[in-house]
């Protein structure tokens, strides 16, 4: 039987953090009247969370479907609300990326999310030391500190790949000794910028939407911040893009070492395996003529070839005229070049 997971809830205004047991999600209008812009933040949403949306907030019900299904990166405005989807990075130790839902009304910014953002941690410390003159342009301005926070989130793990990458690229280059598990390192840092990627691209595009003045997705007092937001988010993908690509190219030089490291393996497997035959064939002859002779039969004509001497003379010759014959056809080359 599995156990339900109650919705989690943190309401936080510009005085601070609002005691859970002061509110409610039929109440939460009333809650924030009068006290400025405010953040309500729900972790693990159920179906009051979807009540609450869709009849209490009256958010459109395509927005509010997205966040209890599959949600894509996207920045829609609607009659009454602005809904936005990015990719942040999740709290655990895999370092996936999760999809945050955003719900901006007037004065209320709303969170939803299904597992530990850390990003939105430093978003709560950010919306408690922000300045009235920041507050004061709006719910817009909540909304930049999100995205920031995110990207932000991103520049410290970035660091770290960047440092990975640095010492695996050591190890591959390193003459002097053999290292364990590098191509497991190398395919663990891709995976691990592949899911970079996807958070700072959705960054990337949503920030690119909410310049298009079209669109008029923010307003014109925090379009400077989305700007040097977007040049932050375009730094990002670059530094990821270039630190996937110096992975793909360490680990390609890795295989190639040891394509070219198996190749001379096989080089001299093959020398030896060449030597063992040649050794074989003119083995076999003198086997045979040895084999022969050595039969204890009275009507052996050991007289007419000189005896002993003459058998081994005869062994000789032979001998002489195979490796001739190898050497004439180059399969003595590799020993005579050396």
């Amino acid at each position: 039987m599995h156990r339900r997971i109650m919705a989690e809830l943190r309401l936080q205004t510009a005085s601070g953090i609002v005691d859970s047991e002061d509110f409610s999600l039929e109440t939460i209008v009333d809650a924030i009247e009068g006290k400025g812009l405010a953040w309500l933040d729900i972790k693990n949403p159920d179906d009051s969370v979807k009540d609450f949306l869709l009849n209490i907030m009256q958010f459109d019900e395509l927005a509010v479907e997205d966040i209890f299904g599959h949600a894509d990166t996207t920045a829609m405005k609607f009659s009454n609300h602005r809904f936005v989807v990015v990719n942040a990075r999740d709290a655990d130790n895999q370092l996936d990326t999760e999809p945050v839902a955003i719900f901006l009304t007037d004065d209320l910014i709303i969170t939803v999310r299904h597992t530990s953002i850390p990003a939105l941690m430093k978003f709560r410390r950010r919306f408690k030391e922000a300045e009235e003159e920041e507050l004061a342009l709006g719910i817009d301005f909540l909304l930049y500190e999100i995205l920031d926070a995110i990207a932000d989130d991103w520049q410290p793990i970035l660091g770290r790949y960047s440092k990975t990458l640095d010492e695996l690229e050591f190890c591959v280059f390193d003459p002097q000794e053999q290292y364990d598990n590098l191509l497991e390192g190398l395919h663990g840092l891709k995976r691990q910028l592949r899911e970079a990627s996807k958070s700072i691209e959705s960054l990337h595009t949503v920030t690119l939407r909410m310049q298009n003045q079209k669109l008029k997705l923010i307003s014109t007092g925090v379009a400077i911040y989305f700007s040097d937001l977007n040049q932050l988010c375009t730094a990002l993908v670059k530094r990821a893009n270039n630190y996937s690509a110096g992975a793909t190219s360490t680990r390609d030089t890795y295989l190639s070492n040891i394509s070219m490291e198996l190749s001379q393996s096989n080089a001299q497997l093959t020398e030896v395996m060449t030597t063992l035959t040649i050794i074989g064939a003119i083995m076999l002859p003198l086997t045979l003529i040895a084999g022969i002779f050595g039969m204890n039969n009275e009507d052996l004509p050991i007289g007419q070839v000189g005896g002993f001497w003459g058998i081994i003379s005869m062994m000789t010759i032979f001998a002489v005229l195979m490796l001739t014959m190898f050497w004439r056809r180059g399969w003595l080359n590799t020993f005579t070049k050396k």
